[in-house]
């Protein structure tokens, strides 16, 4: 792990580790972010894996300018007068994912949304700018720490998790980001920050915070709806049942049909392998685009291998647990 003070060389530096799947933590205005690729399934899983988080939260993802934000995210016109009016700075839109978005669905938990911002620092769009990627970077600590503001509190909190830590001393604002839902009807506020409402309200009449609705918020650090298959899932799978559609992982040299046959003589449509090499953060990377292409009514449920309980598969179970027992 590499601590270097914000010059032009170390920016170069770290647009090119960005681009290579590495974590970088860089300051914004807010708090650090912890930055990966998020074009990059492996790259993003590796966020989790470095913050211990103990779920496929949605990521916020940084870019450049409002051209890149409009690749992502479907922006209305009250979006555009937001953007237009707060950005660069600590304001992140949900908006709308859009269907050809190319960033990785770790990054939107599944969700039809996602979280985007410009942000005001320096440096913050310097990288942006060299590294010519959106870039997912929720806060530089472990789950459940305070935000970092320092390079020194970034250190501390993740230590060799860490790439490169891209230093500039302390954060202006040093508070998350306001975060804005505006993929609904009705503007709600669901995390507050240093755009407020009552500045919001000068543009967007009657916005809300997210406790004066009942729907469920979909931000980070906020108890979170996941997407979930319209069709059973069942876990832990050493066979399958007739009918049913199988997510592997690892070998499936060994998995029968208890009606005769083994799983590799099933059709491509009725199977998808999270990682045939075992591989956890490729398996992260690839679990919501699975679940969703085998979701499905000709198929009886979904039947998926078991992952181990290590690293990143402990946040991958979680996912899958809160899949089954949606049903």
């Amino acid at each position: 792990m590499l601590i270097k003070e914000s010059s032009l060389n170390a920016i170069v530096d770290a647009a090119e580790r960005l681009g290579k799947g590495e974590l970088v933590a860089f300051p914004t205005e807010t708090v650090y972010g912890l930055g990966a690729n998020a074009l990059d399934g492996k790259a993003v899983a590796r966020i989790f894996e470095a913050k211990e988080r103990p779920a496929f939260n949605p990521l916020i993802i940084h870019v450049a300018d409002l051209e890149m934000a409009k690749e992502l995210a479907a922006f209305d016109d009250r979006a555009i007068s937001v953007a237009k009016k707060f950005w660069p700075g600590p304001l992140t839109l949900i908006l709308p994912r859009k269907k050809d978005s190319p960033v990785s669905e770790l990054c939107t938990a599944g969700l039809e949304t996602i979280a985007v911002r410009i942000p005001s620092h320096p440096v913050a769009q310097d990288l942006l700018r060299r590294a010519e990627i959106p870039v997912a970077a929720p806060s530089a600590n472990k789950s459940g720490e305070p935000s970092p503001t320092t390079p020194a509190h970034v250190l501390e909190s993740l230590g060799d998790a860490v790439d490169l830590i891209l230093a500039a001393g302390k954060c202006h604002v040093g508070l998350e980001s306001t975060v804005l839902d505006l993929s609904v009807e009705q503007p709600v506020i669901l995390r507050s920050g240093a755009v407020t409402k009552e500045q919001l309200e000068t543009i967007l009449p009657n916005v809300l915070y997210s406790n004066d609705v009942t729907q469920t918020p979909k931000s980070p650090g906020q108890t979170l709806k996941h997407y979930a298959p319209s069709i059973p899932v069942r876990l832990n799978a050493i066979d399958l049942e007739e009918g049913e559609a199988l997510l592997a992982f690892g070998s499936t040299k060994f998995m029968g049909i208890r009606s005769g046959g083994a799983a590799s003589d099933l059709p491509e449509s009725k199977v998808r392998n999270l990682s045939e090499s075992g591989d956890l953060h490729e398996a992260a990377a690839n679990l919501f685009a699975y679940l969703r292409e085998l979701d499905n009514a000709e198929f009886k449920g979904i039947a998926v291998m078991n992952v181990p309980e290590t690293g990143i598969g402990v946040a991958i179970n979680d996912r899958l647990h809160r899949a089954a027992g949606s049903q």
